[in-house]
């Protein structure tokens, strides 16, 4: 069982659910389990994942005192083993202009480029959230050891598709932007299409593997 969150109002209409600590795969899943618990409901109408939070966006004319007391007895029912999403498979081309800094990125790890590529392809990531950019996905599940620094210098120009390293994340950019993550590869799945039924490729409680191309 998690920790218990906090449970603060925002706003009159925000109510926000945070965990302690660091974000951990137990906490995570129960708090997407409790959102789609609540997706549908008439007293919300938005349910937003974030690393460790859920804001719930109340509908107009909703109690909030209901609201919340629903939402508590909902979170106390939620089961991190109710939020499985769907499993993913990304090929990515690995290093030279796909992945520029596949190369330092080794060395500051001390590893060959082919065991880099090797470690970051073992895990099964779970899509924790979606931000900062549409379709972005911050995912659990990167091996301490690969964690790396931010660049001293962000790049202005990130092309989409870009598979890169932050600190202890590992995501993937949907579209160009810029950016100060280690860049180690890149794929050509689009991720975000905001014409298409579900515009987002990965969704929160998504699993996903990257593997060579």
């Amino acid at each position: 069982m998690s920790a218990e969150p906090s449970w603060d109002w925002l706003s009159e209409d925000l109510l926000c659910l945070r965990l302690p600590g660091e974000p951990a795969h137990p906490g995570q899943r129960r708090l997407l389990a409790l959102a789609q618990a609540l997706r549908g409901r008439p007293e919300f109408t938005d349910l937003v994942p974030g690393l460790h939070s859920l804001s719930c966006v109340l509908a107009p004319g909703a109690d909030p005192a209901g609201a919340e007391a629903l939402a508590r007895q909902a979170w106390g029912k939620a089961r991190a083993s109710a939020a499985a999403g769907r499993e993913r498979l990304l090929p990515v081309l690995y290093g030279g202009e796909a992945g520029p800094d596949l190369p330092e990125a080794a060395a500051l790890l001390g590893l060959s480029e082919a065991q880099l590529i090797e470690a970051h392809c073992a895990p099964v990531y779970e899509v924790a959230c979606l931000g900062f950019l549409p379709g972005f996905p911050y995912l659990m599940g990167l091996p301490p050891r690969l964690a790396l620094p931010r660049r001293a210098t962000p790049r202005l120009r990130v092309p989409a598709g870009s598979v890169g390293i932050g600190g202890a994340q590992t995501g993937v950019y949907p579209c160009e932007s810029p950016g100060g993550w280690q860049l180690i590869g890149r794929c050509s799945q689009a991720l975000f299409d905001p014409l298409a039924e579900e515009p987002s490729w990965l969704l929160p409680g998504d699993r996903l593997r990257f593997v060579p191309a």
